[in-house]
């Protein structure tokens, strides 16, 4: 095992993934609905989407380049509906929503396993390769974690229609993660990054109480359940795949569903799941402190998420290199990288920035990065 912590990747620049969907894209997606653009028509669009978000990204001074989600709905419906079948969704607006700067409730997408799940294909293959054919800089794809089914539904809410035995639905999902890592890495993939909202989200009370509610135990669930069933997906993973980790407490419009800091999970998390780096939010007073970074083993990178991607405003570049500097009193400084907090577009409706907010988000991260750590 490496000594040292890997950063290339992830960058000492580094993003999460997903942009905003520009409104030539999104008109075309409710066009096709309709039926008033060809699917010829449709794939042009989009496949133009893509070459401009990734030359904007590279224009950004970026190394990790996306396709910037735009190919989803979400960053993780397509994956389990479209992808795996058996899953439905729904809007949530009661046991759970995103809330925003302004006390406005976001009904956040409620998943339902209704029937058995099965990967028949590659997902994100041809996204890939696509990107692999575009791009100078090395791509990264992003898949929705393995855990998040679980998380939304409970092993009492998946359907026993589908799943009479809850071993057999954790074993239909480690054989589709198995199946997609292995048809992304032989497509050329080398960075594969997970985004993860139920480990960090369950380290708020609140999140802890619905589990209780619904009869699953929290603790179990955060520090033996879900490392296991994270660790079984990409087991036998390629020593040559950089694994990444992004947690993440909700991110919808701009709004959010989950506070609270790392400490409940940090051992587990930092030694127990098996990925080599984690994207970690921490723009804001919601996400702790810096203190459970003390448990980051040597070999292991964190990519700080100080910039946020909710609210248009730029951040100094003195408050983030402080805040570097806060950090790395707990984790040396070379195994740390800067990166915005989540995606700018978890959902094709994007947070509430604009385009030149966003590229002027990475341009900083991009300039904080070459005055810290140097070229």
């Amino acid at each position: 095992m490496a000594t040292s912590a890997p950063h290339d990747p992830p960058f000492r620049a580094d993003h999460v993934g997903s942009f905003l969907r520009p409104p030539e894209l999104k008109q075309a997606r409710l066009d096709r609905v309709e039926g008033k653009v060809s699917p010829a028509e449709f794939q042009a669009i989009e496949d133009a989407a893509v070459r401009r978000v990734i030359g904007q990204q590279e224009q950004a001074g970026l190394r990790s380049i996306t396709d910037g989600e735009l190919r989803r709905v979400d960053f993780y419906t397509d994956f389990y509906v479209r992808g795996l079948g058996g899953v439905e969704v729904r809007m949530e607006s009661t046991a759970a929503y995103f809330v925003d700067h302004e006390g406005r409730k976001i009904p956040v997408p409620w998943t339902q396993v209704v029937s058995r799940m099965q990967w028949r294909k590659p997902i994100y293959a041809e996204h890939f390769k696509f990107l692999q054919s575009v791009t100078k800089g090395t791509p990264k794809v992003t898949v929705p974690s393995p855990i998040i089914l679980h998380f939304t539904c409970g092993s009492a809410a998946i359907c026993k229609s589908a799943y009479p035995d809850i071993d057999v639905f954790w074993s239909d999902v480690t054989d589709a993660y198995q199946k997609e890592m292995s048809s992304l890495y032989e497509s050329g993939c080398r960075y594969l990054q997970v985004d993860d909202p139920p480990m960090a989200t369950l380290c708020d009370p609140r999140f802890q109480g619905m589990m209780k509610a619904r009869g699953d135990d929290p603790l179990d669930t955060l520090t033996r359940l879900y490392p296991e069933k994270i660790n079984r997906a990409f087991a036998n993973r390629p020593p040559s795949l950089h694994l990444a980790m992004h947690l993440c407490r909700g991110n919808n419009q701009s709004g959010w569903f989950g506070e609270g800091g790392y400490d409940p999970i940090a051992e587990v998390l930092f030694n127990t799941i098996q990925v080599d780096s984690y994207f970690l939010e921490y723009e804001t007073a919601r996400a702790g402190s810096f203190e459970p970074l003390r448990f980051v083993p040597k070999n292991k990178t964190v990519v700080l998420g100080l910039v946020s991607s909710k609210l248009p405003q730029l951040e100094s570049k003195d408050s983030l290199k402080r805040r570097i500097e806060e950090a790395a009193k707990y984790i040396g400084l070379d195994q740390l990288a800067i990166s915005p907090q989540c995606g700018f577009a978890s959902s094709s409706e994007g947070n509430r920035v604009s385009e030149e907010d966003q590229f002027a988000k990475l341009r900083l991260c991009v300039e904080v990065a070459q005055e810290v750590w140097g070229r």
